[in-house]
């Protein structure tokens, strides 16, 4: 008789809590780095650097057997997520810390429209309920007409997008190739489609800023590591909702070291989009589903 996976909630708040730590930090690092390398070239040099996290996964990536229409999903996901980390890395520059979080949590919505209109998902009442209220969400963040949206705003809308696209992808790939070698391979057809918009405007970095990237790679590295244990320890319905430390560290963060003002609509905007993907979480567990909607900590770099 087969065991049942034990879960251990308490383990896993506190394994998303550390994970919410770690994204957060590297959120801080890109903006201590700001513009002083073009954001093309940081993003690259991150995934550059962070490629010799890769040698562990050299043995299953030999063992793997792909075939040319899996080739060209890594290559599809690679160009989405690349495309998704330099508007990330724009806006992280632009707008203030916040808003980049709230707005980050739109991605797993994306994910939702996206898997009914490509992978043939129901989409219920309910989730599109869940979907209306974080765009509703989104409004109050942007509030057009009342706030001047800038181009940071347009560039975390387009990430949220983009990155959308590479988690549809990775459904795919993650019945049909080991996790190892999904991640692996994401690293470098990332680092592969930065390359060039990385040189167009290449900036010769400071030793400051190379150590500060690698301390991006790192700390991106270990929160992935840290989600992985707590989805381990605690179904997402327990963890997705801690997600929402990181809207406070980022308004903290914000305030204390970046001098950013808060702003209580973005904190309201981000708790609808939150709320909205919790409750898409939540519908997908009772329906007894494999999730398909990624947390939010997972549209991080």
């Amino acid at each position: 008789m087969k065991s049942e996976k034990v879960s251990r909630p308490l383990v896993g708040v506190f394994w998303m809590l550390a994970t919410g730590a770690c994204f957060i930090a590297v959120t801080a690092l890109v903006k201590y780095v700001g513009d002083g390398v073009p954001p093309a070239e940081a993003a690259f040099l991150r995934y550059f650097i962070g490629l010799v996290f890769l040698l562990p996964a050299l043995p299953a990536m030999r063992a793997a057997r792909l075939t040319p229409r899996q080739w060209r999903l890594f290559g599809t996901r690679g160009v989405f997520h690349g495309l998704g980390v330099i508007l990330w890395f724009y806006a992280m520059v632009r707008i203030p810390i916040a808003d980049v979080t709230a707005m980050n949590y739109l991605a797993p919505v994306y994910v939702t429209i996206g898997a009914a209109l490509f992978l043939g998902e129901r989409l219920a009442f309910r989730r599109i309920a869940a979907v209306i209220a974080a765009l509703i969400g989104t409004a109050i963040i942007l509030r057009p007409g009342f706030r001047e949206i800038n181009a940071g705003h347009l560039a975390m809308l387009g990430a949220a997008l983009v990155f959308s696209g590479s988690y549809l992808t990775a459904k795919v790939l993650a019945d049909e190739a080991k996790p190892a070698v999904v991640v692996a391979m994401l690293s470098i057809f990332v680092t592969l489609t930065l390359a060039p918009f990385a040189l167009v405007h290449w900036v010769t970095p400071t030793l400051t800023q190379l150590m500060l990237l690698a301390a991006v790679a790192s700390v991106a590295t270990l929160g992935h590591y840290t989600m992985t244990l707590a989805f381990a320890a605690a179904p997402m319905t327990v963890t997705q909702p801690v997600t929402f430390t990181q809207l406070v560290w980022a308004i903290l963060l914000g305030y204390l070291v970046f001098d950013e003002a808060i702003d209580m609509w973005v904190i309201l905007g981000g708790v609808v989009i939150l709320a909205s993907v919790t409750f898409i979480t939540w519908r997908e567990a009772v329906l007894n589903r494999a999730p398909t909607t990624p947390p939010s900590p997972a549209m991080k770099i």
